[in-house]
Order: C-alpha cells, then sequence, then structure tokens
C-alpha cells in the first residue's frame, strides 16, 4: 500500500511541475523535478517554508534561524555550486552552521541535487 502511496504521490508531483513555471530556467526532466519537490516538501519546508521564507514551522526553534532562500542578496552572494553542496552535505561543509544536515542519499544523484538547486533559485526568481 504504501508503495501505490509514493507512486500516486510521485505522479501528482509530476504533474504539478511540469505545468509549474518554477524550473523554466532549468533544463531539469519533468520526473527529477517531481521527485525535488516531494523531497523539498518532506525535508526542507520544515524549516525552509514551503515558500522558501525560512519561516517554516520548525524555523521559530531553531538557532540560527534558517536562511531565506527568497533573498535576492543571498542568492546573488552564492554560486550554483555552492547550493548543490550545502544541499548535499549540509551546513558545515560550507562553513555554516551544522543544524542544516547533510542528505547522503542525494550525494550521487547530481540531478535530483540539481533540481533541488533549481528549485531553491526559483524562490529568488531566477
Amino acid at each position: 500500500m504504501m508503495t501505490i502511496r509514493c507512486a500516486f504521490a510521485l505522479a501528482m508531483a509530476t504533474m504539478l511541475v511540469a505545468s509549474s513555471t518554477s524550473f523554466a530556467t532549468e533544463s531539469v526532466a519533468p520526473e527529477i523535478a517531481a521527485e525535488a519537490k516531494i523531497l523539498y516538501d518532506a525535508r526542507c519546508a520544515l524549516c525552509h517554508g514551503v515558500t522558501g521564507k525560512g519561516d517554516g514551522v520548525a524555523a521559530a526553534g531553531l538557532s540560527p534561524q534558517p536562511r531565506d532562500l527568497t533573498s535576492a542578496e543571498w542568492q546573488l552572494s552564492v554560486t550554483d555550486e555552492y547550493v548543490e553542496t550545502i544541499i548535499k552535505f549540509g551546513g558545515s561543509a560550507v562553513g555554516k552552521s551544522a543544524v542544516m544536515p547533510p542528505n547522503p542519499d542525494i550525494q550521487a544523484k547530481d540531478d535530483v541535487a540539481k533540481a533541488l538547486r533549481a528549485l531553491v533559485r526559483s524562490f529568488g526568481g531566477h
């Protein structure tokens, strides 16, 4: 039953992402973009918020506060490689807080890391 639910969620996310313009500036396959969206919603949104403002339900109890991914200043100050590194290896990999955890299951999935980075960039209007 759980496999059917996961397949359904992936199918729904694929349809949503395929119809969205969020990833318009990136060349990301729809199924990879859907996987990235599911991962963001499950792992990242708790702290960074659904729209990337750093206002997720867990953000209030964190110090330092989660990054506001919509900040134009921050978006311009970091490279794509930096964003992908922090996604894969966590905050301590780039000299930031270890509260931002690594994602070891994404470390060998460059396409998923690229799609997550594209999603992060879309929060800043890129």
